[in-house]
């Protein structure tokens, strides 16, 4: 997988986290299974949006800026 398709990658869940504003915390696995994407796929893509502070890792799941570890935070 190269750089290009890491980013396209991001895209997909920052949309559907986009999309799904008023959910500010994710369980890894069903932000993974929304995606649709392979698992080393899905974990390199949220590693790109860590980087640029989008996403955020918690005990949790992953936060909408918010936190993946175990839970996703969302950040706008």
């Amino acid at each position: 997988m190269d750089k290009n398709q890491i980013g396209l990658n991001a895209g997909v869940i920052w949309n559907i986290l986009d999309a799904n504003k008023d959910k500010h915390v994710w369980e890894v696995e069903d932000l993974q299974q929304a995606s649709g994407l392979a698992v080393p796929d899905f974990y390199a893509a949220i590693g790109w949006l860590a980087r640029e502070n989008k996403v955020d890792f918690g005990e949790d799941g992953i936060t909408h800026h918010g936190t993946v570890g175990l839970v996703v935070e969302f950040f706008h």
